[in-house]
Protein backbone atom coordinates (compact mmCIF):
# COMPACT_ATOMS: atom_id res chain seq x y z
CA UNK A 1 0.00 0.00 0.00
CA UNK A 2 1.30 3.46 -0.90
CA UNK A 3 2.46 5.59 2.02
CA UNK A 4 0.40 8.81 2.32
CA UNK A 5 2.75 11.77 2.69
CA UNK A 6 2.75 15.52 2.98
CA UNK A 7 5.84 17.15 1.47
CA UNK A 8 6.90 20.38 3.21
CA UNK A 9 9.59 22.10 1.15
CA UNK A 10 11.32 25.32 0.06
CA UNK A 11 12.10 24.83 -3.66
CA UNK A 12 15.20 25.03 -4.27
CA UNK A 13 16.82 22.79 -6.87
CA UNK A 14 17.01 19.68 -4.71
CA UNK A 15 13.46 20.24 -3.40
CA UNK A 16 12.28 20.33 -7.01
CA UNK A 17 13.76 16.89 -7.59
CA UNK A 18 12.20 15.69 -4.32
CA UNK A 19 8.77 16.77 -5.61
CA UNK A 20 9.32 14.78 -8.80
CA UNK A 21 10.42 11.70 -6.87
CA UNK A 22 7.45 11.84 -4.49
CA UNK A 23 4.93 12.41 -7.28
CA UNK A 24 6.27 9.65 -9.52
CA UNK A 25 6.73 6.83 -7.03
CA UNK A 26 3.95 4.23 -6.77
CA UNK A 27 5.11 3.67 -3.19
CA UNK A 28 3.90 7.16 -2.22
CA UNK A 29 0.48 8.79 -2.16
CA UNK A 30 1.34 12.49 -2.28
CA UNK A 31 -1.49 14.24 -0.43
CA UNK A 32 -0.15 17.75 -0.68
CA UNK A 33 2.85 20.05 -1.01
CA UNK A 34 3.39 22.85 1.50
CA UNK A 35 5.94 25.59 1.10
CA UNK A 36 8.07 27.49 3.57
CA UNK A 37 10.61 30.30 3.37
CA UNK A 38 14.16 28.98 3.22
CA UNK A 39 16.18 28.67 0.04
CA UNK A 40 14.28 31.75 -1.09
CA UNK A 41 11.42 33.91 0.18
CA UNK A 42 7.99 32.34 0.56
CA UNK A 43 6.50 33.91 -2.61
CA UNK A 44 9.42 32.50 -4.60
CA UNK A 45 9.40 29.01 -3.06
CA UNK A 46 5.63 28.80 -3.59
CA UNK A 47 5.96 29.95 -7.19
CA UNK A 48 8.70 27.36 -7.67
CA UNK A 49 6.51 24.54 -6.35
CA UNK A 50 3.86 25.63 -8.86
CA UNK A 51 6.44 25.73 -11.64
CA UNK A 52 7.70 22.23 -10.90
CA UNK A 53 4.21 20.76 -10.71
CA UNK A 54 3.25 22.47 -13.97
CA UNK A 55 6.21 21.26 -16.03
CA UNK A 56 5.90 17.74 -14.59
CA UNK A 57 2.16 17.49 -15.18
CA UNK A 58 1.43 17.08 -11.47
CA UNK A 59 -2.15 18.35 -11.61
CA UNK A 60 -3.97 16.74 -8.69
CA UNK A 61 -1.67 17.57 -5.77
CA UNK A 62 -2.70 20.65 -3.74
CA UNK A 63 -0.08 23.30 -2.91
CA UNK A 64 -0.37 25.46 0.22
CA UNK A 65 1.91 28.33 1.25
CA UNK A 66 3.18 28.45 4.82
CA UNK A 67 5.41 30.56 7.03
CA UNK A 68 7.38 33.46 5.56
CA UNK A 69 9.84 33.88 8.46
CA UNK A 70 11.54 31.62 11.02
CA UNK A 71 10.00 31.40 14.50
CA UNK A 72 12.71 33.82 15.70
CA UNK A 73 14.85 36.21 13.72
CA UNK A 74 14.79 36.96 10.01
CA UNK A 75 15.18 34.79 6.95
CA UNK A 76 18.57 34.57 5.25
CA UNK A 77 17.88 32.94 1.88
CA UNK A 78 20.41 30.86 -0.04
CA UNK A 79 20.65 32.90 -3.23
CA UNK A 80 24.34 32.00 -3.49
CA UNK A 81 23.32 28.37 -4.11
CA UNK A 82 19.87 28.57 -5.71
CA UNK A 83 19.97 31.96 -7.41
CA UNK A 84 17.63 34.93 -7.18
CA UNK A 85 14.57 32.93 -8.21
CA UNK A 86 15.44 29.91 -6.07
CA UNK A 87 15.29 27.78 -9.23
CA UNK A 88 17.79 29.50 -11.51
CA UNK A 89 18.85 27.62 -14.61
CA UNK A 90 15.85 26.60 -16.73
CA UNK A 91 13.41 28.92 -18.44
CA UNK A 92 9.97 28.32 -16.90
CA UNK A 93 6.73 29.46 -18.44
CA UNK A 94 3.74 30.75 -16.51
CA UNK A 95 2.63 28.05 -14.05
CA UNK A 96 -0.89 26.68 -14.18
CA UNK A 97 -0.81 24.87 -10.83
CA UNK A 98 -2.77 26.83 -8.24
CA UNK A 99 -2.44 27.46 -4.51
CA UNK A 100 -4.86 26.45 -1.77
CA UNK A 101 -6.73 29.29 -0.01
CA UNK A 102 -5.77 27.87 3.40
CA UNK A 103 -2.26 28.39 4.73
CA UNK A 104 0.06 25.41 5.08
CA UNK A 105 -0.56 24.76 8.78
CA UNK A 106 -4.35 24.77 8.38
CA UNK A 107 -4.01 22.65 5.23
CA UNK A 108 -1.87 20.08 7.06
CA UNK A 109 -4.32 20.02 9.95
CA UNK A 110 -7.19 19.33 7.58
CA UNK A 111 -5.34 16.59 5.72
CA UNK A 112 -4.35 14.86 8.95
CA UNK A 113 -7.88 15.12 10.34
CA UNK A 114 -9.42 13.62 7.21
CA UNK A 115 -6.80 10.96 6.41
CA UNK A 116 -7.96 7.35 6.65
CA UNK A 117 -4.55 6.26 7.96
CA UNK A 118 -1.53 7.88 9.62
CA UNK A 119 0.41 10.25 7.36
CA UNK A 120 4.18 10.63 6.97
CA UNK A 121 5.42 14.22 6.84
CA UNK A 122 8.56 14.68 4.75
CA UNK A 123 10.20 18.03 5.48
CA UNK A 124 12.99 19.19 3.17
CA UNK A 125 13.18 22.84 4.20
CA UNK A 126 13.40 24.75 7.48
CA UNK A 127 11.01 23.19 10.00
CA UNK A 128 8.98 26.33 10.65
CA UNK A 129 5.70 24.98 9.26
CA UNK A 130 6.12 21.66 11.06
CA UNK A 131 6.82 23.33 14.40
CA UNK A 132 3.86 25.66 13.90
CA UNK A 133 1.62 22.62 13.32
CA UNK A 134 2.91 20.96 16.48
CA UNK A 135 2.33 24.12 18.52
CA UNK A 136 -1.09 24.99 17.13
CA UNK A 137 -2.59 21.51 16.74
CA UNK A 138 -0.70 19.09 19.00
CA UNK A 139 -3.46 16.46 19.12
CA UNK A 140 -3.94 16.44 15.35
CA UNK A 141 -0.18 16.23 14.85
CA UNK A 142 -0.20 13.00 16.85
CA UNK A 143 -1.83 11.43 13.81
CA UNK A 144 1.50 11.68 12.03
CA UNK A 145 3.12 8.29 11.54
CA UNK A 146 6.59 9.79 11.17
CA UNK A 147 8.44 13.00 10.35
CA UNK A 148 11.29 12.47 7.90
CA UNK A 149 13.61 15.47 7.84
CA UNK A 150 16.32 16.51 5.44
CA UNK A 151 18.48 18.55 7.77
CA UNK A 152 21.29 18.55 10.24
CA UNK A 153 24.41 16.42 10.16
CA UNK A 154 26.40 14.05 12.31
CA UNK A 155 29.49 15.93 11.15
CA UNK A 156 30.12 19.41 9.76
CA UNK A 157 27.70 22.03 8.44
CA UNK A 158 27.26 23.85 5.15
CA UNK A 159 26.19 27.34 6.22
CA UNK A 160 28.44 27.61 9.28
CA UNK A 161 31.21 25.17 10.20
CA UNK A 162 28.79 23.06 12.27
CA UNK A 163 25.27 24.02 11.16
CA UNK A 164 23.33 22.73 8.15
CA UNK A 165 21.17 25.28 6.31
CA UNK A 166 17.66 24.01 7.10
CA UNK A 167 18.31 23.68 10.83
CA UNK A 168 20.35 26.86 11.00
CA UNK A 169 17.55 28.84 9.33
CA UNK A 170 15.14 27.95 12.16
CA UNK A 171 16.87 26.09 14.99
CA UNK A 172 14.01 26.71 17.42
CA UNK A 173 11.65 24.94 15.03
CA UNK A 174 14.04 22.00 14.69
CA UNK A 175 14.30 21.80 18.48
CA UNK A 176 10.50 21.63 18.77
CA UNK A 177 10.27 18.85 16.19
CA UNK A 178 13.02 16.76 17.77
CA UNK A 179 11.49 17.27 21.20
CA UNK A 180 7.95 16.40 20.09
CA UNK A 181 8.07 12.73 21.02
CA UNK A 182 6.93 11.81 17.51
CA UNK A 183 9.00 9.39 15.43
CA UNK A 184 11.61 11.48 13.60
CA UNK A 185 14.11 10.35 10.97
CA UNK A 186 16.95 12.79 10.23
CA UNK A 187 18.71 12.59 6.86
CA UNK A 188 21.66 14.92 7.27
CA UNK A 189 24.60 16.11 5.22
CA UNK A 190 26.69 13.10 6.24
CA UNK A 191 24.34 10.97 4.09
CA UNK A 192 23.14 13.42 1.44
CA UNK A 193 26.74 14.15 0.47
CA UNK A 194 26.79 10.55 -0.77
CA UNK A 195 24.11 11.45 -3.37
CA UNK A 196 26.31 13.31 -5.83
CA UNK A 197 24.79 14.37 -9.17
CA UNK A 198 27.82 13.47 -11.28
CA UNK A 199 28.22 14.06 -15.00
CA UNK A 200 27.26 10.42 -15.54
CA UNK A 201 23.97 11.01 -13.71
CA UNK A 202 23.20 14.10 -15.78
CA UNK A 203 23.94 12.11 -18.95
CA UNK A 204 21.45 9.42 -17.89
CA UNK A 205 18.76 12.04 -17.35
CA UNK A 206 19.59 13.86 -20.59
CA UNK A 207 19.34 10.57 -22.51
CA UNK A 208 15.64 10.40 -21.64
CA UNK A 209 15.17 13.11 -24.25
CA UNK A 210 12.02 14.65 -22.79
CA UNK A 211 11.29 18.32 -22.02
CA UNK A 212 11.17 17.50 -18.29
CA UNK A 213 14.52 15.75 -18.51
CA UNK A 214 15.98 18.84 -20.17
CA UNK A 215 14.68 21.04 -17.36
CA UNK A 216 16.19 18.67 -14.76
CA UNK A 217 19.55 18.79 -16.50
CA UNK A 218 19.42 22.59 -16.57
CA UNK A 219 18.52 22.63 -12.85
CA UNK A 220 21.31 20.26 -11.88
CA UNK A 221 23.85 22.03 -14.10
CA UNK A 222 23.16 25.34 -12.36
CA UNK A 223 23.27 23.55 -8.99
CA UNK A 224 26.60 21.97 -9.91
CA UNK A 225 28.07 25.33 -10.87
CA UNK A 226 26.96 26.78 -7.53
CA UNK A 227 28.51 23.96 -5.51
CA UNK A 228 31.72 24.14 -7.51
CA UNK A 229 31.97 27.90 -6.96
CA UNK A 230 30.96 28.00 -3.27
CA UNK A 231 32.25 24.68 -1.91
CA UNK A 232 34.68 23.37 -4.53
CA UNK A 233 32.62 20.21 -5.11
CA UNK A 234 33.12 18.33 -8.37
CA UNK A 235 29.42 17.35 -8.28
CA UNK A 236 26.55 18.70 -6.18
CA UNK A 237 24.84 16.63 -3.47
CA UNK A 238 21.13 16.16 -4.12
CA UNK A 239 20.04 16.48 -0.50
CA UNK A 240 16.25 16.54 -0.37
CA UNK A 241 15.28 13.49 -2.47
CA UNK A 242 17.20 11.33 0.02
CA UNK A 243 14.42 11.94 2.58
CA UNK A 244 11.80 10.91 0.02
CA UNK A 245 13.83 7.83 -0.93
CA UNK A 246 13.88 6.80 2.73
CA UNK A 247 10.06 6.64 2.63
CA UNK A 248 9.94 4.82 -0.70
CA UNK A 249 12.39 2.14 0.43
CA UNK A 250 13.66 2.35 4.02
CA UNK A 251 16.43 -0.18 3.25
CA UNK A 252 18.03 2.36 0.90
CA UNK A 253 18.95 4.68 3.80
CA UNK A 254 20.59 3.04 6.81
CA UNK A 255 19.75 4.60 10.18
CA UNK A 256 20.73 4.28 13.83
CA UNK A 257 18.82 5.35 16.93
CA UNK A 258 20.44 8.35 18.62
CA UNK A 259 19.72 11.44 20.68
CA UNK A 260 19.86 14.64 18.64
CA UNK A 261 20.01 18.03 20.36
CA UNK A 262 19.90 21.38 18.56
CA UNK A 263 22.31 24.07 19.69
CA UNK A 264 20.31 27.27 20.18
CA UNK A 265 22.72 29.66 21.84
CA UNK A 266 26.28 28.83 20.82
CA UNK A 267 28.28 31.78 19.55
CA UNK A 268 29.88 29.69 16.80
CA UNK A 269 27.54 26.68 16.76
CA UNK A 270 23.93 27.95 16.72
CA UNK A 271 21.89 25.57 14.59
CA UNK A 272 24.28 22.64 14.99
CA UNK A 273 22.75 19.19 15.46
CA UNK A 274 24.57 17.45 18.32
CA UNK A 275 24.16 13.75 17.50
CA UNK A 276 25.05 11.33 20.30
CA UNK A 277 26.00 8.33 18.16
CA UNK A 278 27.72 6.50 21.00
CA UNK A 279 25.35 7.21 23.90
CA UNK A 280 27.87 9.21 25.89
CA UNK A 281 25.30 11.71 27.18
CA UNK A 282 22.93 9.12 28.59
CA UNK A 283 20.01 10.90 26.90
CA UNK A 284 17.39 8.66 25.32
CA UNK A 285 17.33 8.46 21.51
CA UNK A 286 14.79 10.82 19.96
CA UNK A 287 15.50 10.17 16.27
CA UNK A 288 16.53 7.67 13.68
CA UNK A 289 19.68 9.19 12.23
CA UNK A 290 20.69 8.33 8.69
CA UNK A 291 24.26 7.09 8.40
CA UNK A 292 24.40 5.33 5.01
CA UNK A 293 22.92 5.53 1.50
CA UNK A 294 22.79 3.04 -1.36
CA UNK A 295 23.68 5.70 -3.93
CA UNK A 296 23.30 3.43 -6.96
CA UNK A 297 19.72 2.49 -6.12
CA UNK A 298 18.98 6.11 -5.18
CA UNK A 299 19.95 7.40 -8.61
CA UNK A 300 17.99 4.63 -10.30
CA UNK A 301 14.92 5.93 -8.44
CA UNK A 302 15.55 9.54 -9.41
CA UNK A 303 16.12 8.81 -13.11
CA UNK A 304 13.06 6.54 -13.19
CA UNK A 305 10.96 9.33 -11.65
CA UNK A 306 11.96 11.80 -14.37
CA UNK A 307 11.22 9.14 -17.01
CA UNK A 308 7.81 8.41 -15.51
CA UNK A 309 6.70 12.04 -15.36
CA UNK A 310 8.34 13.07 -18.63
Amino acid sequence: MAVPILLDCDPGHDDAMAILLAAASPAIDLLGITTVAGNQTLPKTTLNARRVCTVAGITSVPIAAGRAQPLHGRLRAAADIHGETGLDGPAFGEPTAGVEPADAVEFMRRVLSEAAQPVTLVATGPLTNVAALLLAHPETARRLDEIVVMGGSTERGNVTPYAEFNVHTDPEAADIVLGSGLPVTMCGLNVTHQALASRDVLDLIAALGTPLAGICVDLLTFFADSYRRVFGFDAPPLHDPVAVARVIDPTMVTTVEANVAVELTGTHTRGATVVDLHGVTGRQPNARVAVGLDAGRFWELVVAAVATLG
